[in-house]
């Protein structure tokens, strides 16, 4: 496995775990919303930004434009402001367990959708994979559509559609960020990450008073202070910079170095790490279905990386041949 390919895999790998830490962020809140949550976390991300471009300021104003800004936060918008909101309306609406079923339709999605694009892989070599990661994913959600879950809806019509408009932004922002990072290859990721990062952070504080009016907003009422927030600002902080920084840098990575369809069925290792972490919380063992589908996943995404390596060497080899 060369060394490119190898990058790529294990940064798609490590923001598929970064990424799966937002699934224990309902059990460390307490009081606060998942919107309070997420105000601390953008704006500690941006902060993190704003020190990278100042550590970086040389080849950081090489990059500055205002065309790479604007480029920067609309993908902050469709891959986390905007994601987040549809997200978390899907929670609220359609539930904690149904809402994350249909946004297991990720991986597949962006797979299909990106090897269209890209013709990286023949279809016959990609069936196998995405069946895998299919039946992980119907094992891991089996229990989503049963009637405990089901009647403690809100309401379907509206918590369905939001949960298929996130799958929609999450695939626009993965096609749209490799595209973005394809017509930039003098540009670092490190200052690309920088640049979404302020992105989402700066529209967070200007939906904050648009949230507080509708009382999305615990903050206000139990206070800003650190005997109030403390807990929240210190899980804030690491998953910012956990979940946010590194995930959103690692991604970057990815997207650079690997096809769209591979890394697409990399990422759905998020929801083999979030079952995972959802066990380690509730200090459980899996059920028989939820190990099985956390196996079928993991096949899938190893006969993944297989496939595509065996592609690529194919092609390396076909190259070095003289004509």
């Amino acid at each position: 496995m060369n060394r490119q390919f190898s990058v790529g895999v294990f940064a798609a790998l490590f923001a598929a775990f970064a990424f799966s830490l937002n699934f224990v962020v309902p059990f460390i809140i307490g009081d606060f919303s998942t919107f309070d949550f997420a105000l601390i976390r953008h704006v500690v991300s941006a902060t993190v930004g704003v020190f990278i471009l100042f550590s970086e300021r040389e080849t950081a104003l090489r990059h500055l434009t205002f065309q790479n800004a604007m480029a920067a936060t609309g993908l902050a918008f469709i891959g986390y402001v905007g994601y987040f909101l549809t997200v978390t309306g899907a929670a609220i609406y359609a539930g904690p367990v149904i809402a994350p079923a249909f946004l297991g339709l990720v991986p597949i999605v962006l797979a299909v959708v990106g090897n269209r694009g890209q013709a990286s892989l023949p279809w016959r070599f990609l069936m196998t994979p995405l069946a895998l990661v299919a039946i992980g994913l119907v094992l891991v959600n089996g229990t989503a559509f049963t009637a405990d879950s089901l009647g403690s809806v809100r309401s379907l019509w509206i918590g369905i559609p939001l949960a298929l408009a996130a799958v929609g932004l999450w695939v626009w922002f993965a096609i749209a960020n490799q595209a973005a990072l394809a017509i930039r290859p003098a540009m670092p990721s490190g200052i690309w990450s920088a640049l979404i990062l302020i992105g989402g952070g700066l529209q967070m504080l200007v939906f904050y008073p648009v949230g507080a009016a509708m009382d999305l907003f615990q903050l206000p009422m139990l206070g800003f202070g650190w005997e109030a927030a403390g807990s929240l600002y210190l899980w804030g902080t690491s998953l910012a910079l956990m979940a946010t920084v590194c995930g959103v840098w690692a991604w970057n990575v990815a997207s650079r170095t690997l096809p769209v369809a591979l890394a697409a069925q990399l990422i759905v290792s998020e929801t083999a790490f979030g079952v995972i972490g959802g066990l380690v919380v509730h200090a459980r063992w899996p059920t028989m279905m939820e190990a099985a589908g956390v196996a079928v996943l993991i096949a899938g995404v190893v006969l993944a990386i297989r496939v595509f390596y065996g592609q690529q060497a194919q092609m390396n080899e076909a190259i070095a041949q003289p004509s």
